[in-house]
């Protein structure tokens, strides 16, 4: 596992909406110390942002798109991933058509399996990114065992977020480990839990979730990236990063 921290930037959407932000975030990630990225959340073009990248010696690994480009527009995904410099082509999460029933997900799966071997072809993977949905079940299987047991592993791979499998009633460790070397990408998401029985997405180190466990579970499976995320935060938001970078970095990390 390449031990050091990414950032993912959906976190900082809000400050990559421009050229100017995009570089004023980079300076400030790459000042903070984190040297991969995910790219996420901006509406900005691939040749736009990679020499601000460059710039700052940042190495993007994942990227997110929403499905209905895969589907419709797949030479676009290519395009953007590898102008980039980008393997992993993510998709955030499924659009809700696909999960409300067994054959809803059929259609998505089968979308999937196609668009993955295209994007194969141009040494390209496709990564599935989880929330608690797939956790649903229909006919008493989990969303997710239909997209690990009848997705092509040689094509699809999973960007595991630990903040939502335990949302949706998973042990983030033991799953990572069931994944193996399809968990490539890991989002690092905290889960605190609150005094009005709540719960919220915590800076790293600062929730519940057990860190020295999922790290481990994350080298035995043979994961290749792991990359900070948090959602909603309670304070800045490039402060929430330092948190967790800074946390990170007395696991091991850098």
């Amino acid at each position: 596992m390449d031990r050091r921290i990414g950032a993912q930037y959906y976190t900082l959407r809000e400050s990559i909406k421009t050229v100017a932000d995009f570089e004023e975030t980079c300076r400030k990630v790459r000042e903070i110390g984190y040297k991969t990225v995910q790219i996420s959340g901006t509406p900005l073009a691939a040749a736009d942002m990679k020499p601000i990248l460059d710039k700052y010696g940042l190495q993007v690994t994942v990227t997110h798109k929403g499905y209905e480009l895969f589907r419709d527009n797949l030479q676009e995904i290519i395009d953007y991933n590898k102008t980039l410099g980008c393997q992993i082509c993510g998709i955030g999460s499924m659009p809700d058509y696909y999960r409300q029933s067994d054959e809803n997900l059929t259609e998505f799966i089968e979308g999937i399996n196609k668009a993955a071997k295209e994007l194969r072809k141009e040494g390209l993977y496709l990564g599935y990114h989880n929330h608690a949905l797939e956790f649903v079940k229909y006919n008493g299987h989990f969303i997710m065992d239909r997209l690990i047991s009848e997705t092509d592993p040689e094509n699809i791979v999973f960007i595991v977020d630990t903040y939502w499998l335990q949302v949706g009633g998973m042990d983030p460790a033991s799953f990572i480990r069931k994944l193996g070397k399809r968990a490539m990408a890991i989002h690092f998401k905290d889960l605190k839990a609150n005094t009005n029985n709540t719960t919220e997405m915590a800076e790293i180190g600062e929730g519940n979730l057990d860190w020295d466990e999922i790290i481990n579970a994350c080298e035995e499976a043979g994961a290749q990236w792991v990359l900070v995320e948090q959602d909603t935060c309670q304070r800045d938001p490039f402060e929430s990063m330092k948190m967790s970078y800074e946390y990170l970095k007395t696991k091991g990390f850098y």
